[in-house]
């Protein structure tokens, strides 16, 4: 283990440009659950019934239920020391630094990191249905129907659903921060959830502004799909193993 964080620590002092993609593991180890159980049911709930355009139509006060329950276990949460390891790092890397994320709670941001592209929405954010604002209400509690102050209109979590594009500037964003990076981190996710996986296959092409194709450290508690494509892979809470590699830097 000394010698793959040795090494991974190696590549990121190469490094001019850093990525990061990270899942529901990051988030986990600060007790956010991860939902989506093995038998394919979220808190109970079939997943086309509360993350789902036509869930959202059939019952908004069964999703707002949902979505409201995950809002109030964030709001007891902190970020842990992978979260923090990962603001320090873009300390060092300053505007050479992107972190993707499939999670929606913000621990990123509470831990400090700025340049975070987050692809699946967010909890704290809402979208109203009639004039499509969207506003940041932070984890304040909300009805099971809540309105739009501006149009009275029923708003809806600003989360990605099923079935549903991820939002295309941000996206952009995270492909072009993936192309261009020299090391790409795989925190926390299995690498099953696409697109937004596709970013890892996207880091280790080879184009003319990136002659060399970017190494691939993946953090997991064990190897998952995202292994396929590690260069260096660092098995056990992320929480451990990436402040490790962090310090390492000096």
């Amino acid at each position: 283990m000394e010698a793959m964080i040795e090494q991974a620590a190696n590549a990121l002092r190469k490094a001019q440009r850093v990525a990061v993609l990270t899942g529901a593991g990051a988030s986990a180890e600060s007790g956010v659950p991860t939902f989506r159980a093995s038998d394919g049911l979220w808190e109970g709930h079939h997943i086309e019934d509360v993350a789902t355009p036509d869930g959202f139509r059939r019952d908004p006060s069964l999703v707002w239920k949902f979505y409201n329950a995950r809002r109030e276990n964030v709001s007891r949460v902190q970020p842990n020391p992978a979260h923090i390891a990962l603001a320090k790092l873009e300390v060092r890397f300053g505007g050479a630094f992107t972190l993707a994320t499939q999670n929606v709670d913000g621990l990123h941001q509470a831990a400090g990191s700025i340049n975070v592209l987050e692809v699946h929405g967010s909890l704290r954010r809402t979208r109203c249905t009639g004039c499509r604002c969207i506003e940041d209400r932070e984890l304040e509690p909300l009805g099971e129907l809540p309105e739009c102050p501006r149009c009275g209109a029923l708003l809806r979590p600003d989360i990605v659903w099923f079935h549903e594009s991820l939002p295309e500037r941000i996206w952009q964003e995270a492909q072009f921060a993936a192309a261009m990076c020299d090391v790409l981190l795989v925190v926390g996710t299995s690498a099953v959830v696409h697109p937004a996986a596709s970013l890892i296959p996207i880091a280790r092409q080879v184009h003319d502004d990136r002659p060399t194709r970017a190494t691939v450290i993946e953090f997991n508690l064990t190897k998952t799909d995202a292994s396929d494509y590690a260069d260096i892979g660092l098995y056990g809470k992320a929480g451990e193993l990436l402040p490790r590699v962090v310090e390492r830097l000096g």
